[in-house]
């Protein structure tokens, strides 16, 4: 379970202070896998990347009794001067992992060649992208957090076969998707929120919480 309690996030940008959360509590079960609907600049990024454990409330307390995945597409953890086949196998010491498996898989997925074996610095942005997704898979979290969107790249067979193993993986986990697009929720939200001035509406559908974020943004 990701618990927040009481949760208060704001920033000051220069002219005003831009409050994320205000007082915010909500809980999210293993099981049940929840998209968030939030226009562009409310704090989406800023609310997975607490979930993550990546920044830190100025009020309140976040709980996790649970394994949570970094951000999908999130790098930090990633040290660009090394190869993919190095980077894996440390961040699968950092996790308690098999640092041979977390190798093999993320080798298997991306589908790199010989740049598996190159830095990380050397490569594009889909490559970047294919790495740490493959990554995030390979380590195996009870729920995983993906910002604005599921990861594609060119390569079409690692979009078929990340998606599949994503679904798969959904039967057993919770995913947490945070969008500005009610489409990008259908295929994986069960229950649904809506981020707004501060606060977090929780609904029992995405139709309920389309329906406000509709009203919000068009209205």
């Amino acid at each position: 379970m990701l618990e927040f309690e009481n949760v208060s996030k704001s920033f000051w940008t220069g002219t005003r202070r831009k409050v994320i959360l205000d007082r915010v509590s909500f809980q999210i079960e293993l099981g049940r896998s929840i998209g968030i609907l939030a226009p562009n600049g409310t704090g989406k990024t800023t609310l997975i990347n607490m979930m993550a454990g990546l920044e830190k409330p100025d009020e309140g307390v976040i709980r996790k009794s649970c394994r949570i995945s970094f951000p999908m597409g999130f790098s930090g953890g990633v040290i660009k001067k090394l190869s993919a086949l190095e980077n894996a196998r440390y961040i699968a010491k950092i996790y308690g992992m098999d640092p041979d498996y977390v190798e093999a898989y993320c080798s298997w997925l991306c589908n790199l060649g010989e740049y598996f074996d190159q830095p990380i610095g050397t490569y594009s942005t889909g490559m970047r992208a294919r790495f740490t997704f493959a990554l995030m898979l390979a380590l195996d979290f009870d729920m995983y957090l993906i910002d604005e969107g599921m990861p594609s790249s060119t390569d079409v067979e690692f979009n078929r076969k990340a998606g599949d193993i994503l679904r798969e993986r959904l039967r057993t986990t919770t995913l947490v998707i945070v969008s500005h697009s009610p489409d990008v929720l259908e295929k994986f939200a069960q229950q649904a929120a809506v981020l707004l001035d501060g606060q977090l509406y929780m609904f029992d559908t995405l139709e309920e919480a389309r329906q406000l974020y509709d009203y919000q943004t068009q209205g």
